[in-house]
C-alpha cells in the first residue's frame, strides 16, 4: 500500500540498478563529450558525428521492430561511451 499523498512527498521511490546504469551511462557521453572538446582530442568534426548518432539513437530505437531493442537506448549509450573512450584516451583505460 502507498502512503498517504503528504507521507509520499518525503520519500523517494527505490532507483534500481538499470536506472542507474543508464543514468552513469548517459553522464559518462557528456562528461567524455565535454572533456574530449575542451581537452582537444575531440574534434568538433568527431563531437558532432557522435552527437547525431546520440540523436539517431534516440530517434530511431522506439521504432525498431525489434521490441527489445527500444529498451535499449541505454546500452547503445553505454557503447558510443566505450567508443568516446577509445577515441579520447587513444586506447583502453587501465584500472591498475
Amino acid at each position: 500500500m502507498r502512503p498517504s499523498a503528504g507521507a509520499a512527498a518525503s520519500t523517494l521511490d527505490p532507483m534500481g540498478s538499470p536506472a542507474v546504469a543508464a543514468t552513469i551511462a548517459h553522464f559518462a557521453f557528456w562528461g567524455l563529450t565535454t572533456f574530449g572538446l575542451v581537452t582537444g582530442t575531440l574534434s568538433a568534426r568527431r563531437a558532432i558525428a557522435v552527437l547525431l548518432l546520440w540523436v539517431a539513437g534516440a530517434a530511431g530505437l522506439p521504432y525498431a521492430s525489434y521490441v527489445p531493442a527500444r529498451a535499449m537506448f541505454s546500452s547503445y549509450v553505454a557503447v558510443l561511451d566505450i567508443a568516446l573512450v577509445f577515441i579520447i584516451f587513444k586506447g583502453d583505460v587501465r584500472l591498475t
